[in-house]
């Protein structure tokens, strides 16, 4: 080489991606783009999964399970109409002054046990079928409906105002009707039937939603801590579920009974100019709540007796018939 010439400089190959100055390892800025708009889409695409199963309705066997509804319904109603529908009776009897409480109590069951057939065929034990029947399809439907939208299991019981306000609809339009051919039946004697007056209606109205939320909305509620309070031996025999249905519509009958006393004397004895009024001066508000008072005590009995295997046995029928047929249609 001659003096003055510059040394060749070694040629090692280009600079690949691993290389860098000082020895420090690079990637191209193209990698980290492509990471990022990976880890993008990955995330776009979960959150769209996760959309679509929450979104999903649980419509499985969804005939089937209204199906179970209604037999779940009838098999608590047909259960509880020819003791419900003597009670019933009992009371419009005494209230009017057709008959004592007892005396009509005795008739009727002595009617039920010696003519079955004509008990559970009369126009009393069907309309008390079509209200409790009607009432727990409503609940129950509505349970159907919400496990399908947001893809529950067919087991699952809302305690919402929803249930409340669909239960309260069914049960108040088909009691107010029950309780207007009730009134008509065993009303006063020797009174000519007459349309039920708006007051009436109002307080029965009152009285069957006191009921409803009692029966359908405290039991989920309650059920769970009345659980807790429960010993392990306890709950072998009863649980706080069943404990909470048959407390919780019987406790609510000491105070909705002076509000159905007193829509039964509002028709009973209707104020001046009242629809369906004689014209005659009416009761005082005084003079009324006497007839509650009086009345008061056996009706309270009356209806808790009618109120435990209504909404207390009936409710147990219900909810064990549904939850088990449902557990097989899952």
């Amino acid at each position: 080489m001659k003096e003055g010439t510059p040394a060749p400089v070694p040629v090692h190959g280009p600079v690949d991606g691993a290389t860098a100055a000082g020895g420090l390892k690079t990637s191209p800025p193209h990698s980290h783009l492509a990471a990022g708009l990976a880890t993008q889409t990955h995330q776009i695409t979960k959150a769209v999964e996760e959309t679509t199963t929450t979104s999903k309705w649980n419509t499985k066997n969804l005939g089937l399970r209204l199906g179970a509804d209604l037999v779940s319904a009838a098999s608590a109603a047909v259960l509880v109409a020819p003791v419900i529908s003597i009670i019933d009776r009992s009371i419009m009897e005494n209230a009017s002054g057709a008959a004592p409480l007892l005396v009509s109590l005795r008739r009727s069951i002595r009617s039920l046990f010696l003519s079955p057939r004509s008990t559970i065929l009369s126009k009393p034990f069907g309309l008390i079928f079509l209200l409790y029947g009607g009432t727990y399809l409503t609940a129950n439907t509505l349970d159907t409906t919400v496990s399908t939208v947001r893809n529950q299991p067919p087991t699952h019981v809302t305690s919402g105002s929803s249930k409340f306000f669909a239960s309260s609809a069914a049960n108040i339009g088909l009691c107010i009707y029950k309780d207007q051919v009730f009134v008509r039946l065993f009303g006063p004697p020797g009174v000519t039937p007459r349309p039920v007056g708006l007051p009436s209606y109002m307080l029965f109205a009152v009285r069957d939603c006191m009921t409803i939320f009692a029966s359908f909305n405290v039991p989920p509620l309650l059920g769970p801590v009345l659980t807790e309070k429960l010993g392990k031996e306890t709950q072998k025999w009863v649980s706080g579920q069943t404990m909470a249905q048959f407390a919780a519509p019987a406790v609510v009958q000491l105070f909705s009974t002076p509000v159905h006393l007193l829509g039964l004397d509002m028709y009973n004895r209707p104020s001046a100019g009242a629809k369906g009024g004689d014209g005659r001066k009416g009761p005082t508000w005084g003079e009324r709540w006497t007839l509650v008072r009086k009345n008061w005590a056996v009706s309270v009995a009356a209806r808790i007796c009618r109120i435990v295997p209504a909404f207390g046995v009936g409710g147990v029928v219900n909810m064990k018939v549904r939850k088990g047929l449902m557990e097989r249609l899952s």
